[in-house]
């Protein structure tokens, strides 16, 4: 399993609340996306940065999505380039779920 963590920088007119109110409409839409697991979107504590946490089954699949129209949406939303950090994942622990160990397709 990959980890992917990517971040991109704001725009002045997209504030907390617009970001947030955002995020909660395109959550579905990662959910039919080949190789994703799952995804956190996140945002600044100290506001002007945002992006998201995904797991990802592995590399390719992460690649594939992430130079797909994906790529396009970030720039002509924000205006500028995703930094994007891949991660091997060798544990996961979850309290929803109570997994703890070696991370399950």
């Amino acid at each position: 399993m990959i980890t992917a963590i990517v971040l991109y920088d704001l725009p002045a007119h997209i504030d907390r609340e617009a970001c947030r109110q955002h995020f909660l409409k395109i959550a579905p839409d990662f959910l039919n996306v080949p190789g994703f697991v799952r995804k956190q979107f996140i945002y600044d504590v100290n506001g002007g940065v945002a992006g998201g946490s995904y797991l990802w089954k592995d590399l390719a699949s992460a690649k594939d999505f992430y130079n797909g129209p994906w790529l396009d949406g970030i720039r002509e939303r924000y205006g500028c380039e995703p930094r994007i950090s891949y991660f091997e994942t060798f544990a996961i622990a979850d309290q929803g779920t109570r997994l703890a160990g070696a991370p399950r397709d």
